[in-house]
């Protein structure tokens, strides 16, 4: 038994609050690891994020479909798409029975508001905002996770890490690629500029190997050359 061909998830809505964001998940992500910020950085980051919970709608969607990775040339087949993976993606996706496809996003309301607070010249508000948007489109992904989790427990499946074009060796310029695998057009609202780029710019998309004989693992950064990649910055936070 498994999912039905092409199992479309619907878009998921999500509170701030839903996100389940630790207070150390903010403050590593505004750079200041095991220490906590001062009290006045405490203060507007808690004004913001006050607001940002008013304002902000999370979103996730994902569609599990069937696919032919081939280790010999790294690439993920998917109907007539194929993705150049890459080798790494391609060596942690071995044993997938089919694979999920994903987006997750801190959303365009959060965007627009981010927009406001930068005409307020505030360097600082903005820095804190942009960090909140990162933690949040990163912990939509994990709770897209736990619903992915969730639909395939039934069958005694696991799902591998997540992989985003832009990282392990798997271009960005295969998004609009992986987007045209969507039923939807801008999945969770998102769309992409001509140079690959989400809008909003705080979200995330990729793909999940699916199946019996697969292991999520800790991000192995020793096998990868992307010095920019954020998982370098941070060990993974399972909630």
């Amino acid at each position: 038994m498994q999912p039905s061909t092409n199992s479309i998830n619907p878009e998921h809505k999500l509170t701030y609050e839903g996100l389940r964001i630790s207070d150390t998940e903010l403050y590593d992500a505004m750079g200041y690891g095991s220490t906590h910020p001062d009290d006045n950085v405490l203060n507007e980051l808690q004004r913001l994020t006050q607001l940002i919970a008013c304002r902000a709608v999370p979103r996730f969607c994902y569609v599990i479909v069937d696919g032919t990775l081939s280790l010999t040339d790294n690439t993920l087949t998917i109907g007539t798409t194929t993705l150049h993976v890459g080798a790494i993606i391609a060596r942690q996706l071995r044993g997938s029975r089919r694979f999920a496809l994903f987006t997750a996003t801190a959303g365009m309301e959060f965007e627009h508001l981010q927009r406001e607070l930068e005409t307020e010249g505030d360097m600082v508000k903005c820095y804190l905002t942009d960090c909140v948007g990162s933690v949040m489109a990163e912990k939509a992904a994990d709770r897209m996770e736990d619903a992915l989790q969730s639909e395939i427990d039934a069958l005694g499946w696991r799902h591998t890490n997540r992989f985003s074009p832009g990282y392990c060796g798997w271009h960005v310029r295969e998004q609009p690629a992986l987007f045209a695998l969507f039923p939807a057009s801008a999945p969770c609202g998102i769309s992409l500029t001509d140079s690959c780029l989400m809008i909003p710019i705080k979200s995330v998309s990729g793909v999940i190997g699916l199946g019996p004989d697969v292991r999520h693992l800790d991000y192995s950064c020793g096998l990868c050359s992307y010095e920019q990649c954020y998982k370098r910055k941070r060990k993974p936070t399972r909630t």
